[in-house]
């Protein structure tokens, strides 16, 4: 559905997106993470048709950047980080302008559809001018879904939601997958992305990895099973050490943290060493690496 090729945008003398790559799915949710000024919002305007690249190539929903936009456009929703709304119109009145717009075949109901799916039926009427920061988001994200888009580009769809609002919001991200969408996703909740994206990419000016985040947290910090003994010594580590599927062993407290590959395979061999020292096992764990250690091991070794 989203394809780049050395997509790259420059302002001046300044690289926002240099060489990006990229091979999106039908249906995927694609978490898009990076610092503040990493060219995140940049890369969204440019597969948007907002801003024009200034080299390389990309095709959304079939369509040609810089020879399609008018398709593009059709096919895409967009959330900015920051959406302006006409502050003295109802809420209503602003979604009515956007469907029309759109060329939304029924426009009130679209309007009345999501009003009330993303709680601000009851404000309707109120001047969008008079909502919260949060309730701004949710009616900035009901105008990104008026025409009911292939594609929606949701660049910090939670910010400045409260923990109610926020739950909602991820789920109607999940309703919206299952409904086939793709969506690409900006976020700086690393934990809102490790429960909704299929694959992250992590980018700061250029790609710096795109994978699964399990496969992420494989590939960053390798897998670590954890013995919790009764008591754990230095013994007992250096008879895992000699090993060929461990990578590491540390005693911690009167645990014993093992870095391997197929814990499910190799871990009842590992208990049957620790066993024949006369162990005392408690039980077996793995260590979870959050997708937060990750990114920061990824974009602080750039």
């Amino acid at each position: 559905m989203i394809q780049t090729e050395n997509l790259t945008k420059r302002f001046g003398k300044v690289t926002a997106v240099e060489g990006l790559n990229l091979d999106i799915h039908e249906g995927e949710v694609f978490g898009f993470l990076g610092p503040n000024g990493a060219g995140k919002t940049t890369t969204v305007r440019i597969l948007t048709c907002l801003i024009g690249p200034t080299g390389g190539k990309a095709t959304v929903a079939g369509f040609i950047v810089g020879r399609q936009d008018t398709d593009i456009r059709r096919n895409v929703g967009v959330l900015t980080e920051t959406p302006g709304m006409y502050d003295n119109l109802s809420a209503e009145y602003n979604l009515r302008i956007f469907a029309e717009l759109y060329e939304v075949g029924d426009a009130a109901g679209q309007v009345e559809k999501y009003l009330k799916i993303l709680g601000l039926f009851d404000r309707r009427l109120d001047p969008a001018g008079t909502f919260s920061k949060g309730m701004k988001q949710k009616l900035a994200i009901a105008r990104a879904l008026l025409h009911e888009p292939k594609i929606i580009f949701l660049d910090e769809p939670t910010a400045g939601l409260d923990p109610e609002a926020a739950h909602l919001v991820r789920d109607f991200i999940a309703e919206l997958k299952k409904e086939g969408r793709t969506i690409f996703l900006c976020t700086h909740n690393l934990d809102e992305a490790d429960r909704l994206c299929d694959r992250i990419g992590v980018f700061k000016t250029h790609l710096l990895v795109v994978d699964t985040p399990s496969n992420l947290r494989r590939s960053v910090f390798g897998r670590k099973a954890v013995f919790h003994l009764r008591v754990a010594d230095e013994k007992m580590a250096q008879a895992f050490r000699p090993l060929a599927f461990v990578r590491e062993v540390r005693v911690v407290d009167n645990k014993l943290l093992v870095t391997l590959e197929e814990p499910e395979v190799h871990n009842p061999e590992l208990v049957r060493v620790l066993v024949g020292l006369g162990a005392d096992v408690q039980f077996v764990g793995e260590l979870r690496h959050s997708l937060e250690d990750v990114y920061l091991q990824l974009v602080q070794n750039v």
